[in-house]
């Protein structure tokens, strides 16, 4: 996973409430082409007409949006089903931060497991981002520092949890996150097998028979 620090770029505005999951991609997207071939298909709904043609009114298909590494969205932006894949198609449209009033809940934690941030502000500032960011001009998102910087200098904080705010500084996943602890474990594993032996002995035997092994 890439570490993240410092966004600066244009800050494409969709000011649409309630963007689901469905909408950002098809499901059937999802069982047909590799996640990390998934970016021309994010939000195909609105991107494209139906001869297959980009449709010019869709912001990300406007010059000063083309590869636009932020999107400003409305209230419940990721709402719906469950699908990482939401993630890996807004990473794959070089989409690396989402400016948002709200989120749907397992969509936002899918973001810090890919390595997307996402981030709160109201609407009233989003309102200002938006404003000011129209012809592309650019916006920077600060994660060591938690702020946005609007195009006219207005800094906006925001706010997120201590751990995952490491977690993307250092760009690691919770396995990342879990291997930093190794010698941790180790240790504990080690003390363990002397204290409970009997439960170290019968370990390959369980994993043989729960299929693990």
């Amino acid at each position: 996973m890439e570490k993240v620090s410092k966004i600066t770029g244009a800050a494409a505005p969709l000011m649409l409430a309630n963007v689901d999951t469905d909408l950002i991609i098809r499901i059937e997207r999802l069982t047909s082409v590799p996640s990390g071939q998934l970016g021309p298909y994010a939000f195909e709904a609105l991107r494209y007409r139906d001869d297959g043609s980009d449709e010019p009114a869709f912001v990300l298909n406007q010059p000063a949006f083309k590869n636009a590494p932020i999107l400003l969205a409305g209230a419940n932006f990721g709402c719906g089903s469950s699908r990482e894949g939401a993630v890996s198609a807004l990473w794959g449209s070089s989409i690396r931060c989402v400016i948002a009033e709200s989120f749907g809940d397992i969509f936002r934690n899918n973001c810090f497991q890919n390595g997307l941030l996402p981030v709160q502000l109201s609407a009233a500032e989003l309102d200002v981002l938006s404003r000011d960011a129209a012809g592309g001009e650019s916006v920077t998102v600060d994660l060591d520092q938690q702020t946005v910087t609007a195009p006219r200098g207005q800094v906006f904080r925001f706010e997120i949890e201590l751990l995952r705010r490491n977690a993307l500084l250092q760009g690691l996943d919770e396995i990342g996150q879990t291997m930093l602890r190794e010698s941790d474990i180790a240790a504990w594993q080690h003390r363990d097998s002397e204290n409970r032996p009997w439960m170290w002995a019968l370990a390959p035997r369980l994993a043989r028979t729960s299929g693990m092994a």
